[in-house]
């Protein structure tokens, strides 16, 4: 695996550093010697459990991904740039697509015209694993599978790996694009809509109910918070000949599969509500991650249990005293 002491020296701008995993990777950067610029919108609450943000070598900006000049500003001297945010969540994204090609798309080629002229070394991505590929013809998903995506989200994350790579054919921009899995763990937000696990946590340690949309089968790749980064840091040295990596567990856990998990590490009795099922849903998504293995070096470590376990130990510590 490319060594995270590669980076010492170098400035990184993370955008999104304030979220879950750019808040992961903003740590892991600056334990490696580099350099960080963490860009966020104004505004913009951390997730609970960040460190205080007057580490040596942090530089925290706000500003707006859509302003050329609040963009000029942060890439000055910036050897790689972490492009991690997105206006929208796939399950709402159909609902205006107008606003996601505004605000996703077009900031993001404002961005990559930026980072030519500041000659960034690389651009690193996060698109998404779950959602360019549509409905699988067969599983486990690798890179050369179909993209067929059926929301706005899926198919603004493909528009910005292809224009990822018409920059690097024109201008020579490098780029490294991840398709992640499921990413969960700690500082994931507990309240939010999305994140299955955090979310089933975080009322299990409420004593809610846990709504399942159909009948549990459903089969997604969950991948912890800590091998999302170790992709991210292998990401920005590689040399390697493709330059877009499924990053995932390597198998699928269906939501029962899920709910049993969390009730072995909590102890607790659940309240799951089953509901009818959704017709958007993909019954399986399962990433095939040999490419990453072969070409980035880098293989999940935490398996489901221990991830969850690590988890459920974080949301305690954090959310506790309000149960």
């Amino acid at each position: 695996m490319n060594h995270p002491s590669s980076l010492a020296g170098s400035t990184c701008l993370v955008l999104g550093a304030r979220g879950f995993i750019g808040s992961h990777l903003t740590d892991a950067l600056l334990a490696a010697g580099a350099r960080v610029r963490a860009f966020d919108r104004p505004g913009i609450q951390a997730v609970k459990g960040v460190p205080e943000d007057k580490r040596p070598g942090l530089t925290n900006l706000e500003g707006d991904l859509v302003s050329t000049k609040d963009i000029d500003a942060a890439l000055e001297g910036v050897d790689v740039c972490y492009h991690l945010v997105s206006t929208t969540l796939p399950k709402t994204s159909n609902l205006d697509p107008a606003y996601d090609i505004e605000t996703n798309l077009l900031g993001t080629l404002r961005l990559l015209d930026a980072a030519v002229r500041h000659k960034v070394q690389r651009m690193v991505f996060t698109s998404s694993g779950g959602t360019v590929y549509g409905n699988p013809r067969h599983t486990p998903i690798a890179e050369n599978h179909p993209t067929e995506p059926t929301c706005s989200y899926g198919i603004m994350k493909l528009a910005i790996e292809k224009y990822l790579a018409l920059y690097q054919q024109l201008h020579g921009l490098q780029h490294t694009v991840l398709r992640l899995a499921n990413p969960y763990g700690e500082r994931q937000r507990i309240e939010a809509s999305q994140g299955a696990i955090a979310v089933f946590l975080g009322r299990a340690l409420r004593s809610e109910s846990i709504e399942i949309w159909g009948d549990g089968s459903v089969v997604r790749d969950y991948l912890h918070i800590s091998d999302v980064v170790h992709a991210l840091i292998a990401a920005a040295t590689t040399d390697a000949s493709h330059t877009i990596f499924n990053i995932g567990s390597g198998m699928g856990s269906s939501l029962n599969t899920l709910l049993s998990t969390i009730r072995e590490v909590t102890g607790k009795d659940l309240n799951v509500a089953y509901q009818p099922g959704r017709g958007f849903d993909v019954p399986v998504n399962v990433l095939d991650v040999t490419r990453a293995a072969q070409q980035l070096g880098w293989a999940p470590q935490t398996n489901l249990h221990t991830g969850i376990a690590q988890t459920w130990q974080w949301i305690q510590q954090e959310y506790g005293h309000r149960a």
